[in-house]
This record gives C-alpha cells, structure tokens and sequence, in this order.
C-alpha cells in the first residue's frame, strides 16, 4: 500500500530557489511509503532542509509512541554517517543531514537509502527505504574550457572531427538532451546514435577551408539538460586552418636488409633507416613509423624510433614461427606527406626448442605373460629446431625391463626386454627421454603409466596350513563357526576366490552332513546340532578355488572340536530307587560320630568342570544327626546316635553339577536307627500294609531259598576253583621273582572328582584325581561290616536286585583280594558273604512275612 506525505519545507535564500522548490512539489516530488512484512519505502527529493519530516512510522508501521519509547526505539545504519533521524516523541522520521544523490550515488539510479528500526522487549526489526529523487540542481558542464581543432585546407567537405560531450552529475531529464553550434556556415553537429542508446555530435565540415581567406574559425558549442528549469554550459572551439605541404619525404635506401640471431635480447639494435624531405620549417619534419601493410606479429616484435628512425628488437624471437621478417617503414612529414621503404630481417636459428614426445599408440595394460619384444608403445619424437638441433636421441631407464627400439625418422618402440611378472609390479612408471644434439643439448620426457594385466599364475594361498575351531555343542543349525580366509596374489577374477567343502567321511557319513561352507566369504556352518557326548571332534578339507580358466586351488585342513555343554543332568547310581521297593540303610545306635552311613554314587556324561559333582543334603527328618560329604557323597553321623532317635529316617540327597547353569537329581536315602531286626521290621510296616495276602506265600519263600542257596554253593564252588588256580600260577610267578599282577582300575568310566564311584559304602576306598573326571582311579580295600537292608513290598524284586548288585561287586572283591595273594582275606570273604547273603535270605522272609500280615 502506499502513503502520501507531505513535506513542510522551510523556505529561504532567494526567489528563484523558493519558486524551483514549489515547482518541484506541485510536478509531484511526493513521499512514497510501501509497507510489506515490517518494511517502509519513501521517496523524497535530494536536498531537504535539516529537519524537514519525511515520514510517520508510527502510521505507517503501526504503532505507537509507548511502544517506541519503552523498546527505546533507534536507528541502525550499516555506515557510520546518518542522513535520517527519528523523533521517539513524535514517531516522525527527519532529515538529520544534507542529502546529495550525486555524492551518495553519482550515476546509479534508483538512488535509495537503507537503515533498520530497532525495537526492544521484545526485539523488532523494521526496515526503511528512502529513494532519493534527483533535481535539477547542475547545470551541463564541458572537460575543457576550450577545444582546438586543426584541419588542413585540404580537408575535403563531409569530413568529421570529435567533439567532448558535456557532462551533468544529474541524471534522467535532468541530465544533457541536446547540443547547439554558433556560427553553423563552414561547420555543423551531426549526431550519432550508439549501440546503447546513447549518442553523441561530431563537427562536421561543410565547406572547403581557405586558409588565406580565413586561418582561424571560433565557435560556440552549448549544451541544454531537460530540466525545469533548463539549464546550459557551453565551450569555445578554436579552428586552425593548416598550410600546404608539397614535398614528401624521401628514404636514403628502397630496401634495408639485416640478419639477427632468434635469441637476440629486447631493445637490440636491427638497422637505422633515414628519409630527407625538402621542405622548410616544420614540412621537413619527419617522423617514422611501421606501416600497417607490415602485419601485427611484426610489429609486435619490432620497435621504430619515430625520431632517429633506428628499428629495435621489441619482443621475443622465433626462428621457428618466422625465419625472416618484411617490415615496411613510413617517414611522414608534418604535413602529412608520405614516403616507404621494406626492411628484410632473417631470423638465425639457436638450439633453443626442446623435443616434443607424442606417444602414437599405447597398449595398456599389457598381460604380464607377454612374450619378449612386444610392443606398448609407438612414439613420435620432433625437434622444430634446425641440423643438428633437431637430431634425435630416444632412451628410457635402464632399471626397468624395457627397452627403445627406433623404427624409422623421428619414430621409436618401447618394448619388453625382460619377463614380467604383474605379483612383483603391477604397473610402471616408464619415463622417456628424448635429448637432441644441439650444443648445449635439450632434452624432454615423457612418464608413461603401465599397468601389468594379471595371469592366473597363482594358486590361492590360506593364511595358515590348518585351522582349529571350536563349536559348542547343542548348537543351532546354521550357525557361523569359524572362517577362512585364503589369499591370491592375481587380480580381477583370478583372484576372486570361491570356497568348497572336500567330501571326507565323518564318522561315516559325509562331512557335508555336518558342514556347510560359504562360497564367497569362507565362513563355516554347522548343518546340525552337534552333541559332545556322541562326537568330541572331527576334520574337514576346505579347497579355495580361483575364479581363472583354468582355475587354480589349494585345500586346507580344519579341525573342528566340539565344546561341552551342561546339558546332562547327574544320573543317580546308587542308591537305584525303584518303584515297589524300600531300601534301607542300617545305623546301630551305638554308632559314632563319623560313622558311614551310605555312599550315593552319581556320574555326569559330561565333562570337565560340567561333570564336577557336589552333594548336598536337600530334606531330612533330623538334620542335626546326619550330614553328606560336599565332594564325595559320603552320609555321615554328626553326632551320638541316641534311643530318642526315631528308627526311620528319610534322607534327600541334591546332586549338582559344576555346569552354568547347573544340573541337579535328587534322590531319597531311607535310613533305619536299630539293633534288632525286629525294630525295623516294625518301623517299616506302613510300606506294605494295603498289599493283599498270598495264599500261596509259603511255598515262593521255600524255593527262593532253595535258588538262592543253590547259586550261592555253586557260586562258591567256582569261586574256590577259579582261585585256587590262579593261586598255582601266582605261586609260579613267585618262584620265578615276576612281580606282582597290579590291583585294576574300576570303573574306568565312572570316575568323579572327590571320590565318587559306582561301589556301595560297605567298601573303603581310595580316590586319585584327574582332570577328566571320567578317568579317576579306584582301588578298593577289605568291606566293612555294616548292613543293608532291603524291603520289598512285593516280596519279588530284592532277591533278584542283590543277586544282580550286590553278588556281583562281592564276586569282583573276592578275585581283587585274591591276586594279592593274601590267604587270610579269601577266609574273612567267605565269612563274610555267607553272612551277608543268609541275612538277606532271612530279610526277604521277614518282609514277605511281614507283606502277608
């Protein structure tokens, strides 16, 4: 939107200038104000008053004095010198300063003014346009006071002469709009319009001049601008008619000659020429100069004295471009009369040109398999220069396996002189020399970059001769387990390597049944879930193959093992718990403290720390009476066992492992505190009490016994003659001093740190430790005397459960005792073995009995 404003200007000085300032405003000098996004724009004419208002912003900004005095409302310039001010009171813009546009912006328009308005709490920025309007205020003015012009009388009518344009700092209509010439009868202005638009007057003869009727002419020439009012300046012009002049000058010689060497030095003098005129005065005044007949380049290069008329060597030399030079002088006289002459200059040629390499043809790259004698590269050597000068020698450097080989003028090969081999260098840096034979030779080169093109010469190369990964059992199929990486010292598809699984035969089946190889980057995968306890390692071939024709490869052994996992829990040996039985472990009162009550035995098919077993005693009816060894699950007495001690007690056992996460089984120990059968017997009654009653219990118990009596003589009797023959041989190993048989390791693969074994607790033993816990060593001794009880509910399962246990540990013990050769332990077995299975006999009645009832 724009705003009118008014200007209240303050009147002084003279008529004229108060009328031109009225003039001024009634044409329509108005202030203009565009407001768009907190931006004003006025228009105010060129030399206002000081403190003439030029705008309200409170108006044309929208706001208010309060809000220009509390934002202490102020004026930002981008230069230090301020023509416009700000009455904060008032909310008016004021001139502070005498505005010039022809200082501010001398021929630039639109002249404007820029400055910003700054505001406070909050911050604003309004920014303020002035365009200065331009007045009248310089009158068209010419450079000189005075132009003299001098024209021969033999000047012919229509011919023009330059004039100055006058010049006003005004601009537009203001600016020069015409020209007027006085006296017009020998001459007028013609006026001539630029490319531009601009123009501009030339004088124009329009009659011939007679300089005895007339030397000199004097004329005025005005110039008027456009203004209101019209101003002028004008300038005198002072024409001089020149004299006759009838005599040219004349050259002492038609034609100079001269020779000079190309690289003669600036200012070096070439020949002196020299013209006479015959004229007095200034007519027999001569000056010389290069005609224009003589070409640019010549004249560029040579230099005339216009006084001595000695021609001097002005530019740089070139027998190459020009091996002679025609100049053609003038001798002009003052009055303008003209004589020529040619001047033949021959260029003498110096080694001054270095040979030019232009490389013809080039073969790049070049296979490193190329035969000797090949070429790459076909070059052409030049030398502008002339004989000698330009003679060519071709070399390149000897430390490299190629060689130059010239083939005819000016040309030259470079070819192979040695193999190449592109694992050693894979490109060159081949500099060519070319050296001419001037004196003092020149000599240029030229780096050639040669790349060696690559030969499936090279195998693939792993990174070492085998590899070893490990992979944890239970894996998921799929999985990365290891990687190789083989290298090859060709390039590009050659050297691209793919990766192959060689068929070998894993356990039987085909290893890629079990692995997987990825072609492209080498990496291992496991096809299947792997189990340590069925599988502890195996090998495979992986091959590299090159992607060459023919392709090459190499093969590389990797030997996977496979890492334990806990994944098995500890598996309960003894005691075996069954489903229709009751077995328990018998503890006299009068035992001590320390007393072995039990051994529970448990293996782990894992290995290393994952099948290190701990006991821990889980639930018991009387914790304070027994308690179980951490290592080798040894139940033992904590205190004096008392006649308050309940008869049955029920012992659970935790047995963990050392895995992360660990494994546990649990198993429950019946212990029965009594002296007497009949005590456990009747402790132990609440196991069988809802069993039915068998008719015929009688005659089962008789033929158990009369089995169980029957193996048992006849056991013995193979016993006795088993042993009574090895006993013959120890005693002729004795006699022949052969050393005795070693006591065997047993079991071989129930081994377990802190002594854990498969035998029962009525054994003492001896525990040696390995580091594979499946591998500890065992070696038993003489049984103690501590009695199992076993209560079967059904009266069937015990008999048949301590012939299958127990008969045979006892077997096992009485031939280790043997093969000591100690007499005294086969008695104290027998003894022992009779009691034991007797009372097992009698045990089973007793419970069957017991079932019945």
């Amino acid at each position: 939107m724009g705003v009118l404003c008014s200007l209240d200007a303050r009147l002084s000085g003279s008529t004229a200038r108060v009328s031109t300032w009225l003039t001024m405003l009634l044409v329509g000098f108005a202030f203009v104000m565009a407001v768009a996004h907190g931006q004003v724009r006025y228009s105010i004419p060129e030399e206002m008053n000081k403190g003439s208002v030029v705008g309200n912003i409170v108006q044309d900004l929208g706001l208010d004095v309060k809000r220009l005095k509390s934002g202490r409302a102020r004026i930002f310039t981008e230069d230090s010198r301020e023509y416009i001010g700000l009455n904060v009171d008032k909310g008016t813009l004021i001139v502070r300063e005498r505005i010039d546009r022809e200082e501010l912006c001398a021929q630039v328009s639109p002249c404007s003014l820029h400055f910003q308005i700054i505001l406070d709490n909050p911050v604003e920025l309004h920014r303020i346009d002035f365009e200065i309007l331009d007045i009248n205020d310089h009158a068209p003015a010419f450079d000189r006071k005075e132009i003299s012009i001098e024209i021969p009388e033999t000047a012919a009518p229509g011919s023009r002469f330059s004039l100055d344009s006058a010049h006003d700092p005004d601009v537009g209509s203001n600016a020069p709009q015409r020209y007027t010439l006085n006296p017009t009868e020998y001459f007028t202005l013609k006026e001539i319009s630029r490319n531009d638009g601009t123009k501009y007057f030339e004088l124009l003869l329009k009659l011939h001049l007679d300089r005895e009727r007339q030397e000199e002419h004097q004329l005025i020439l005005t110039a008027f601008d456009g203004g209101s009012p019209q101003k002028s300046g004008t300038v005198k012009i002072t024409v001089t008619v020149l004299d006759t002049n009838d005599n040219s000058p004349v050259f002492s010689q038609p034609i100079y000659r001269a020779s000079l060497s190309e690289n003669a030095f600036k200012d070096s003098l070439v020949v002196t020429v020299s013209a006479t005129d015959m004229d007095k005065g200034s007519n027999s005044e001569v000056t010389y100069s290069f005609s224009q007949s003589s070409g640019k380049e010549a004249m560029e290069l040579f230099n005339v004295d216009s006084d001595t008329g000695e021609i001097k060597v002005k530019g740089f030399l070139d027998f190459e471009k020009s091996k002679q030079y025609e100049l053609n002088v003038e001798a002009i006289d003052k009055g303008g009369l003209i004589d020529t002459s040619k001047v033949l200059i021959e260029i003498l040629d110096v080694n001054d040109n270095y040979p030019v390499i232009s490389v013809i043809s080039f073969s790049n790259p070049i296979p490193e398999d190329s035969a000797l004698g090949t070429v790459i590269a076909i070059l052409n050597i030049k030398d502008i220069d002339s004989g000698k000068n330009g003679q060519i020698k071709c070399t390149v450097n000897s430390d490299l396996p190629f060689r130059i080989k010239a083939t005819s003028s000016n040309f030259f090969s470079l070819i192979t002189g040695l193999v190449l081999d592109r694992e050693m260098f894979s490109e060159y840096n081949i500099t060519i020399t070319g050296t001419d034979e001037g004196s003092p030779s020149l000599s240029s080169n030229t780096t050639l970059r040669l790349k060696i093109s690559d030969v499936n010469d090279n195998a693939p190369v792993f990174q070492r001769h085998s590899y070893t990964a490990y992979v944890m059992e239970n894996n998921s199929p799929g999985v990365s387990i290891f990687a190789v990486t083989a290298t090859d010292r060709d390039s590009g598809n050659n050297a691209r390597i793919s990766y192959f699984l060689e068929d070998l035969s894993v356990n039987g089946v085909s290893a890629s049944s079990y692995i997987s190889v990825n072609a492209d980057s080498g990496e291992i995968l496991a096809i299947r879930s792997f189990d340590f306890e069925q599988t502890k390692e195996f090998n495979i071939r992986v091959k590299a193959q090159d992607g060459g024709n023919p392709p090459l490869s190499s093969n590389v052994s990797v030997k996977i093992i496979i890492q334990d996992q806990n994944d098995n829990a500890p598996q309960i040996l003894y005691p075996v718990q069954t489903g229709g039985s009751v077995v328990a472990e018998m503890v006299p009162r009068s035992a001590d403290v320390g007393y072995l009550v039990t051994k529970v035995v448990a293996v782990d098919v894992d290995s290393g720390q994952n099948a290190w077993l701990s006991y821990k005693l889980q639930k018991a009816a009387d914790r304070a009476l027994f308690e179980v060894g951490l290592q080798n699950g040894e139940i033992r007495t904590v205190r004096q066992v008392t006649d308050k001690d309940p008869v049955k007690q029920k012992l659970t056992v935790v047995v963990e492992d050392n895995g992360q996460p660990s494994r546990s089984a649990t198993v429950n120990v019946n212990v029965a505190v009594a002296d007497t059968f009949p005590e456990v017997l009747s402790e132990f009654t609440d196991f069988t009490h809802d069993k039915e009653y068998n008719e015929n219990l009688t005659f089962y118990l008789v033929l158990a016994l009369a089995v169980v009596s029957f193996l048992f003589i006849v056991s013995i009797i193979a016993i006795l003659s088993v042993k009574c023959y090895r006993w013959r041989r120890e005693r002729m190993f004795y006699k022949s001093g052969a050393n005795l048989p070693v006591i065997p390791y047993y079991p071989p693969l129930y081994a377990d740190v802190g002594g854990t074994g498969t035998l029962q607790h009525m054994y003492n033993y001896e525990a040696y430790r390995t580091t594979d816990s499946r591998k500890s060593d065992l070696k038993y001794a003489r049984p103690p005397t501590e009695s199992i009880i076993s209560l079967d509910s059904s009266g069937t399962q015990t008999l048949k459960h301590a012939q299958r246990g127990q008969v045979g540990d006892h077997f096992d013990q009485v031939r280790a005792t043997i093969k000591t050769g100690l007499h005294a332990e086969i008695r104290a077995a027998f003894c022992y073995l009779k009691f034991k299975y007797i009372f097992q006999i009698q045990n089973t009645i007793l419970l069957s009995h017991i079932a019945v009832s």
